[in-house]
């Protein structure tokens, strides 16, 4: 029994000592560490950037990407349903206007135009018809009524003779009432054509305006067609790259249908992309800088479109220089949209010294060695940062980063 306790004993005790000799080596290497590092005194002047602090402006930017785009560009659709025939350029090339694109079979569209035609003819002749039964009828009362007119005359005077034979003895009463009959019934029949005729006219009139309507509509679609057949020679309408073009020859394309495009490669603009995060920060007419390699161009924000894609919204960007030699269609680029300017403030080259909060440290240039300093900061963007406080221009600090040497109050600066 004595003999078990005094293994057990035994092994406690093992296990101790390994834990504190475990326990004592840690603090021995972070000892030495952070002695190291509070006494590190020296780097090699190869081994940092430095920037002079001067007197200018800056600007404030939020970042985002981008993609050049031609700022015209026409669709061009298919005027008909008709199916590819034949396809006279390749994507990518120029075109200069009145140039063709495409050929389209337009052989069935050729065929309803001729259709149409034919019953735009019968039309016509239709009318021409009309007008010659109006003018007859108009021809026919005016004979109807001359004889009309020459029987009513005739009864008139048959009344008078009737009435003057009465006063003289040799008529009856009976004579001079049916000549009076006679001429009432004649002049009514008179009246009675003069309405019908005139009411057949009015129809016939009614008839031959409706006919004219329907052919002028008839026109119309005509003229349409005969315009969507002349649009079936795709030509570019003015000069520039084409970007696509449908070349499935003998594929059915309907009217409406995209069959090709142009840009014109002369003017372009920037469509950028930004979270929404920076959704109340970003309205129209913003400054924006466009970044391509080491050239930057200037413009300003034109569009915000209102929906939000994958937590990404996008906004349209007009250059000041718009054929800049170095644009071309879909770049990608760097975007920085201005959302402030200071004036005549101190600033100096953004670097990786600065960590984005203020207060903060940086090292300072002075006489081969590099002294720690606390500063403040203001606006930045890609490349200056504003100095507040700690610094005056022309002093010289250290932009790359610093960060192992944060417990040094001062470096030499070795060759």
């Amino acid at each position: 029994m004595d003999k078990e306790i005094t293994q057990e004993v035994t092994s406690r005790k093992r296990r101790k000592a390994i834990l504190v000799t475990v326990v004592g080596i840690v603090l021995f290497l972070g000892a030495i560490w952070l002695v190291r590092s509070f006494f590190k005194s020296s780097i090699r002047k190869a081994e940092i950037t430095t920037a002079t602090v001067e007197v200018g402006d800056i600007e404030n930017t939020i970042n985002a990407s981008g993609e050049v785009i031609p700022e015209f560009e026409e669709i061009v659709t298919s005027p008909i349903n008709a199916s590819i025939k034949d396809a006279a350029i390749d994507a990518g090339n120029k075109v200069n206007a009145g140039q063709s694109i495409l050929t389209l079979d337009k052989s069935a569209t050729q065929t309803a135009f001729e259709k149409q035609k034919f019953q735009l003819e019968s039309k016509c002749n239709e009318i021409s018809k009309l007008k010659l039964d109006l003018d007859k009828s108009f021809y026919d009362i005016q004979s109807n009524n001359d004889i009309k007119q020459l029987k009513i005359g005739s009864l008139t005077d048959a009344v008078e003779n009737a009435k003057r034979l009465y006063k003289a003895g040799g008529g009856t009463r009976e004579s001079i009432e049916q000549a009076e009959l006679n001429l009432k019934v004649a002049q009514l029949e008179k009246k009675q054509l003069e309405n019908e005729i005139k009411s057949k006219q009015q129809t016939m009139r009614i008839e031959i305006q409706e006919a004219v309507i329907a052919a002028a509509i008839q026109q119309n679609d005509l003229d349409e067609l005969q315009r969507k057949l002349n649009l079936a020679n795709v030509v570019a309408t003015r000069a520039g790259v084409v970007t696509y073009v449908n070349k499935n020859i003998g594929a059915n394309i309907r009217e409406g249908e995209m069959i090709a495009r142009i840009a014109d490669l002369n003017s372009f603009k920037v469509t950028g992309s930004i979270s929404d995060n920076y959704l109340e920060q970003l309205h129209n007419n913003m400054p924006a800088i466009i970044r391509i390699n080491d050239t930057q161009l200037r413009g300003h924000v034109t569009n915000v479109y209102p929906s939000v894609q994958n937590s990404i919204i996008t906004f349209d960007i007009q250059l000041e220089e718009r054929n800049n030699k170095q644009l071309r269609p879909n770049m990608k680029v760097d975007v920085f949209v201005v959302t402030a300017t200071h004036s005549k403030v101190m600033r100096v080259a953004n670097g990786a010294a600065f960590k984005g909060t203020s207060p903060q440290d940086i090292f300072v240039m002075n006489n081969g060695k590099a002294e720690r300093r606390s500063i403040h900061t203001g606006l930045s963007n890609f490349d200056y940062i504003e100095l507040i406080d700690g610094l005056k221009p022309g002093d010289v600090v250290i932009t790359s980063d610093m960060s192992d040497y944060k417990n040094s109050k001062e470096l030499t600066i070795t060759p």
